[in-house]
């Protein structure tokens, strides 16, 4: 081949493995908050840029997934009057879900991506409560492209078809014993070479062992499972994170956050390579972690209860705590619960009072910031796209910033006050939005 006709394969090549038509999982293709989509809306209201929108019967945690002309979310059934004692729990009344714990079902939607429409609806349990900002359905499905698979906080796997066809089930409560962190079971699957994986982190009002168990994406079947290990007390133990794949220098490590620590296993087998310490330096009581860990570009990104917020770099073995450490950031930004957004040079955080800050991903030198720029309360994670940063806030307010090292507020996008704590999707030059009242698609569209 020649080297014009070479070059322009490797192109191709690249612009493949860049393309990302698809949103298979929370966080995106590469679970850092990242998309490669071009051309997406910066300003929207519910007149404007809305290319439609499809009832939900209630609000939650649970992200949409997209592949292809199929969007996937979960969410509990509707309120109904006889239900509503049985699912609240005895929470402060700030809790924005507090005013409706939805319905005793738990349920997974499909719609098409075209126009909203529903293509079908499954159950996949019941025994829906509230727990603060948590219920039963936070847990986000994830998808390869053949199945989608659920997890629900009742610690019920199961797996379908993109015809809704339910291929396998797997019950964990009743295997391992019932996931019990003291807000409500938050994590998401993750997919990996053919597995599920799952990390169950509690021990706080639990004497249930914490654990990580992959499963065969094709049959439900265990395919390896580990001790979570940790000397974490009082509420520490528990952890509302979602796993992630660090890959770096030919190698996949499986990044587990909580409990007082991050490790990396072997995807294969499990088995733990290395640890870090110093998410609790002080050993408090209250340190349950749930913004997860961010794996980009040989780096390992660490939120904890706030402070402090660490970065590591990727690999090594056993304790690695102070060997692998970048750098430590303290300052007003860093997050509790939304999980920032890195594309490798850059690392974006915004804390739950719409606190945001954009940092050197290497050295942790703030590049600007800490600002207030997101309008309310922030649970939502931040979305990097397009040259754009997206924040969305709890009355599903979306602040969109310039994203790079020049601060600038492009746009404040306000829909209809509905209770929002899910993270957006994004996929080709579309935004998928879920509130407490519906699942929204934005796109730019053409003035009449």
């Amino acid at each position: 081949m020649q080297r014009t006709g070479l070059l322009t394969f490797v192109g191709l090549i690249c612009a493949v493995t860049q393309a990302q038509p698809n949103w298979p999982q929370w966080r995106g293709p590469n679970l850092n908050g990242v998309s490669e989509a071009a051309n997406l809306p910066t300003r929207w209201s519910p007149s404007q840029n809305i290319v439609w929108k499809a009832p939900l019967p209630t609000w939650s945690g649970s992200s949409p997934i997209v592949w292809g002309d199929h969007v996937f979310v979960t969410s509990p059934s509707a309120r109904r009057k006889d239900a509503v004692a049985k699912a609240r729990r005895r929470l402060p009344s700030r809790m924005g879900g507090r005013s409706d714990p939805g319905g005793p079902d738990l349920l997974l939607f499909c719609f098409d991506t075209a126009d909203g429409s529903l293509r079908w609806k499954k159950t996949l349990g019941s025994g829906n409560q509230l727990f603060g900002k948590h219920n039963m359905a936070s847990p986000s499905p994830v998808t390869d492209g053949k199945r989608i698979v659920t997890m629900i906080g009742t610690g019920v796997l199961t797996a379908f078809d993109f015809a809704g066809k339910q291929l396998w089930r797997r019950d964990l409560a009743a295997d391992y014993g019932e996931p019990a962190p003291g807000w409500g079971y938050g994590s998401s699957p993750v997919l990996h070479e053919g597995k599920v994986i799952v990390a169950v982190m509690h021990g706080w009002r639990t004497s249930t062992p914490s654990y990580v168990v992959a499963l065969d994406i094709e049959s439900g079947k265990t395919v390896w499972k580990v001790g979570r290990e940790t000397d974490a007390t009082r509420e520490c133990p528990d952890a509302y994170t979602t796993p992630v794949i660090s890959k770096h220098n030919g190698r996949s490590d499986l990044i587990i956050l909580g409990a007082d620590y991050v490790t990396g296993h072997d995807p294969a087998t499990g088995k733990e390579r290395w640890r870090a310490g110093g998410m609790n330096p002080e050993k408090r009581g209250n340190y349950r972690i749930v913004a997860s860990p961010v794996a980009v570009a040989g780096m390992i990104f660490t939120p904890t209860r706030e402070r402090p917020f660490l970065a590591f770099k990727a690999g090594g073995s056993g304790d690695v705590s102070e060997s692998h450490r970048l750098w430590s950031f303290s300052k007003s930004a860093v997050p509790d619960v939304p999980t920032p957004a890195c594309d490798g040079k850059y690392l974006y955080m915004v804390n739950d009072r719409g606190i945001v800050a954009c940092l050197d991903a290497r050295s942790g030198e703030v590049i600007w910031g800490p600002k207030r720029t997101a309008l309310g309360t922030v649970s939502a994670s931040p979305v990097l796209a397009d040259g754009k940063l997206y924040i969305t806030n709890e009355t599903a307010t979306t602040t969109v910033l310039l994203a790079g090292p020049e601060f600038k507020v492009l746009a404040t996008n306000k829909l209809d006050d509905a209770y929002t704590i899910s993270s957006m999707a994004v996929v080709d030059a579309r935004i998928f939005m879920r509130t407490s009242t519906h699942l929204l698609c934005i796109g730019e569209q053409e003035k009449k």
